[in-house]
């Protein structure tokens, strides 16, 4: 490998359908459509090079263009997030894929470097992703929050809905930290250009959760911790709760 900086291209997949909240990127927040709050937070990334919104809608393109951004028309037909950034990985030079979820507009930019970091430090790795200490105890039964769990060296043992680890023994007092798992995905051209190759698994198809399919085909994913927790817009009641956070 040479020893110019690879080149860091975010990608970030936002589509039109919405079970419950359709047309969620141009949702408006504070006065900006939500793709928008997203792409200028994933801009402010210090090791992203370019920033592509990849869309299976016009309407999306012609939004992120009047604001200056650049987006990609993809298949209609991409069954995760993963695949819609891989077909544009494959029309794109870069070296360095990061995923970032389309919403999340309040997108903490540190979290996109600590996880470039954590793929550039180990050169045997092919994905990355970022966890973050789970604070609240209802989130451990939540099964809305993902969790995971890390092996000595950081890479993700699972990921689950399922409260893991199980503490067993409650009586005594163990110290146990249950790890949030965060959407946002690194990975290396080669490894995320194969992944619409891998047959989906199992685990996938019952918890629901497409970072499996890396897991159940032998792969690792390499996992950072960060301090701050990721807030999405997945509902019409989460865009008040957003509005707020944006005006502090």
């Amino acid at each position: 490998m040479s020893s110019a900086k690879p080149e860091v291209v975010i990608v970030i997949p936002a589509r039109f359908g919405s079970t419950r909240l359709p047309g969620k990127p141009l949702v408006s927040l504070a006065g900006k459509p939500m793709i928008q709050r997203v792409y200028e937070r994933a801009k402010m990334a210090r090791l992203a090079d370019r920033v592509i919104v990849a869309t299976d809608d016009e309407r999306i393109v012609k939004a992120v263009e009047s604001f200056g951004g650049a987006a990609r028309m993809t298949r209609a037909d991409h069954r995760t997030g993963t695949e819609r950034v891989a077909e544009v990985a494959a029309h794109e030079k870069g070296d360095v894929f990061v995923n970032v979820q389309g919403d999340e507009p309040l997108l903490d930019p540190v979290a996109v470097d600590t996880a470039v970091n954590a793929l550039l430090e180990e050169p045997a790795a092919a994905i990355s992703t970022v966890a973050t200490p789970i604070k609240t105890p209802a989130d451990i039964m939540d099964p809305n929050v993902v969790k995971t769990v890390l092996d000595f060296d950081n890479n993700g043992l699972y990921f689950s809905r399922a409260p893991i680890p199980w503490v067993r023994d409650t009586a005594s007092k163990i110290q146990v930290r249950h790890l949030k798992h965060l959407g946002l995905y690194v990975f290396q051209r080669d490894a995320l250009l194969e992944y619409p190759t891998l047959p989906q698994g199992e685990l996938e198809r019952i918890e629901q959760l497409e970072q499996l399919r890396w897991l159940e085909n032998g792969w690792k994913i390499r996992v950072a911790e960060v301090e701050h927790d990721a807030v999405s817009v997945d509902a019409p009641e989460d865009v008040a709760r957003v509005e707020k956070l944006l005006q502090k």
